[in-house]
């Protein structure tokens, strides 16, 4: 695996393309739901200036305000299940990797 160093601000582009898809999927849930954007603004507590940010998928806005967004188009909370311990399955195997592979019975004290 390669290790790629980015300078502040600079996601890559496929982390700027989901952003953007994510923009288009709340915009999308807003207009489905007739919610102007107003009134979306006010129940997430952000600005119109952020909401348009985020609709556009800017990656310089917060996740708390995404989270906000989504959590006010009644979506609920998706971000807790985001890297789920239990569901992550490459961290499972990891993790199944470092098991031993023999378990040695503990030695008897000698009297």
């Amino acid at each position: 695996m390669s290790m790629c160093i980015m300078k502040k601000n600079h996601p890559t582009l496929s982390v700027r393309r989901s952003l953007a898809k994510l923009g288009e999927n709340i915009k999308t849930a807003r207009l489905k739901r007739r919610i102007p954007m107003a009134l979306l603004a006010e129940r997430a507590f952000i600005g119109l200036s952020t909401l348009e940010k985020i609709q556009k998928g800017d990656p310089g806005v917060s996740i708390g305000s995404y989270a906000g967004v989504i959590f006010s188009l009644g979506i609920g909370a998706p971000f807790g299940d985001i890297l789920n311990p239990a569901e992550d399955e490459t961290g499972l195997a990891l993790e199944k990797e470092r098991l031993p592979k023999r378990i040695h019975s503990p030695r008897r004290q000698q009297r």
